[in-house]
């Protein structure tokens, strides 16, 4: 007897991992729809695309690089206009409560689209914390198989650790109780409920899913992957060492322990911070011109150079999930720098550093070693490459699958082919980057 084809339909706001997920699956021949908001199959960000990349502001730019590369338009279904009020909705927001409530109601919306639209002949669901809970429960509803992506850690957790960093760093935002933090919390907790799997990307925020009262038999921990780059070892340089660090600016990033670090590295290392920084204060803005260079936001499709142009990457995150970036630095060749909650997959002391959350003492430390040893910077930046090889895309995908159960369907299906019956299944292939 033959093992059932199962067929994948996937909820997604935004572009997360460039469409990893829809793309692996469809690469394996099991995509029945991807439902997204903005990308360029259709609409509006196809015909930016159009338009010379030099012609269009930063933001475009990112729109037009929204491309779900492997996936033929087709399956594609897009909500652009969720996208657009989704993005209004944030940029209107003058307060934490009301940013939160626009990311409610743009998930929700987006949700409950998914969920009138329908699952066509999809034998599962597969959505991200956050936006996934009527479309979650509709699936569920229907027999499907449901999966939750918890993207970061659970929002109680990161209200926690940004509660701290508020109370020491009044300065650098407006602190106010965030009336919509509880909600988002909540739904949080039912998108784990009615799920059959929470996948997480690091054990960080598995830890943190079960402290919140996530099941641990569901809870699955997947670490990412990234498309291979052309990275290539570091030697070290003349001058000071250069430092990048990429993401949006602020307290959860981590910012200001990073800037202690750079004045204290004043002439021996030099710092670049890529990124926007929502909701920082006049005071705070000015101090990161002050201490490091920072050219603001990047598209994504521009960020091979900035990798290209660092000796190291640093990231001291409070919380995260499993940060995309570090992936893409390791793969570049970049020895790396972080906490334990950026959810990495850096080894202390191979391929980079572990350092603790809200040390600037120690990010220095790490840093002046890689400056002034010049044969650790290369061994580390080789190990970075070996790492990264070992967290592409095909060995993500390899994970994915195994976690969704493909991998006990594929043998099953091997063993009724050996009976006569026949079953293939592609191979999961690094999806064009």
């Amino acid at each position: 007897m033959s093992v059932p084809a199962r067929r994948f339909v996937v909820g997604q706001l935004g572009a997360r991992m460039h469409y990893a997920v829809p793309r692996l699956l469809h690469a394996r021949g099991l995509l029945e729809r991807l439902y997204t908001d903005i990308c360029a199959a259709h609409g509006l960000a196809r015909l930016l695309r159009e338009v010379p990349a030099d012609r269009l502001p930063a933001p475009l730019r990112r729109l037009a690089g929204r491309v779900p590369h492997g996936i033929d338009a087709d399956r594609i279904t897009c909500f652009e206009a969720t996208g657009v009020f989704g993005v209004l909705g944030r940029m209107r927001a003058r307060t934490a409560t009301e940013h939160t409530a626009a990311e409610l109601r743009s998930g929700a919306r987006f949700s409950r689209l998914v969920a009138a639209r329908g699952f066509g002949a999809g034998t599962d669901y597969y959505g991200f914390s956050g936006e996934s809970l009527e479309a979650l429960a509709a699936a569920r509803e229907r027999g499907l198989s449901v999966t939750v992506e918890q993207i970061i850690a659970p929002r109680r957790i990161l209200d926690r650790l940004m509660e701290t960093e508020e109370d020491r760093f009044g300065d650098w935002i407006k602190p106010e109780p965030n009336a919509a933090a509880t909600a988002f919390a909540e739904r949080e907790k039912a998108e784990w409920a009615v799920s059959d799997r929470i996948l997480c990307g690091s054990q960080f925020v598995r830890d943190g899913v079960i402290a919140e009262g996530g099941d641990p038999a569901r809870c699955i921990v997947v670490p990412y992957g990234v498309a291979a780059g052309n990275g290539r070892p570091r030697r070290r340089r003349d001058g000071p060492l250069r430092v990048l660090t990429a993401g949006a600016l602020g307290l959860r990033k981590g910012t200001p322990h990073l800037l202690a670090a750079a004045e204290a590295l004043r002439g021996r290392a030099v710092f670049r911070m890529v990124g926007p920084a929502p909701g920082l204060t006049p005071a705070a803005l000015e101090r990161i011109r002050e201490t490091v260079d920072w050219p603001g936001p990047v598209p994504r499709a521009e960020m091979a150079a900035e990798f290209a142009a660092a000796d190291v990457f640093l990231l001291p995150s409070l919380c995260e999930g499993s940060a995309t970036v570090v992936y893409e630095a390791l793969a570049a060749g970049l020895p790396v720098i972080c906490t334990p909650n950026t959810g990495s997959v850096v080894t202390h002391g191979e391929d980079g550093f572990i350092v603790p959350i809200r040390d600037a003492e120690a990010i220095a430390a790490a840093i002046e070693r890689l400056a002034a040893d010049p044969e650790l910077l290369e061994a580390m930046s080789e190990a970075a490459l070996r790492k990264a090889a070992e967290h592409d895309l095909a060995a993500y995908g390899r994970r994915l699958a195994e976690a969704l159960g493909l991998e006990a369907d594929r043998r099953a299906g091997s063993e009724t082919a050996e009976t006569g019956t026949e079953t293939r299944w592609p191979s999961i292939r690094p999806a064009e980057a």
